[in-house]
């Protein structure tokens, strides 16, 4: 009987060393590793065309955003130009754009469209500002921001339009100031020594 069992295994090309049990039990595992790997990759998918559509569904009003703000700059501009000192009529003028303005900027909130206007003395980021010119200055210390000359907008993290600012050059700020001062009374003044 034995040999009969042998000569079967040697039939069936079992003959490595493995019973018919061990190859069925290895080739089982073998099956189910596949189908984990199967369902592990399917999940993958999943999410990452999950991600994908809703990325794409909080972008697609990035252009139609980035169109508005000019719309909002010319808000911001108009107001400015408005007299201070209006009369009935233009008040009511003044009011009306101011009140254009407000819904226009909670509607911009409201779509998670913020706005980037760094306040003199913040730290430089040239992920959300751009810098149009950089100058010395005595009260805000080297790469910060001077004075914001145009408001950025950023959707979601994701900057639509940096915001345009004056940098303070290297060596800027009240201390930078003093060693400027101090460096200068002690050589005698500022006057250019090399002519």
């Amino acid at each position: 009987m034995a040999a009969d069992i042998a000569e079967a295994e040697a039939d069936a090309g079992l003959d490595d060393g493995l019973g018919p049990i061990d190859a069925l039990i290895a080739e089982r595992d073998q099956w189910k590793d596949r189908a984990l790997r199967a369902v592990a990759e399917a999940e993958n998918t999943k999410k990452r065309a999950e991600t994908q559509s809703n990325d794409a569904r909080a972008y697609a009003i990035q252009r139609f955003a980035r169109d508005l703000l000019g719309v909002a700059d010319n808000l911001e501009r108009a107001l400015m130009a408005a007299p201070k000192d209006a009369d009935a009529g233009e008040a009511g003028l003044v009011t009306g754009l101011e009140l254009t303005q407000k819904s226009l900027l909670q509607a911009f909130e409201s779509n998670n469209l913020k706005r980037v206007a760094p306040e003199p003395g913040e730290a430089f980021d040239p992920h959300l500002h751009q810098a149009m010119m950089e100058q010395p200055s005595e009260t805000v210390q080297g790469g910060q921001v001077i004075q914001t000359l145009q408001a950025g907008y950023a959707l979601f993290g994701r900057t639509v339009r940096p915001a345009m600012v004056v940098v303070a050059a290297k060596g800027s700020g009240a201390a930078a100031g003093n060693a400027a001062y101090a460096a200068a009374a002690a050589t005698g003044g500022n006057f250019d020594q090399k002519a």
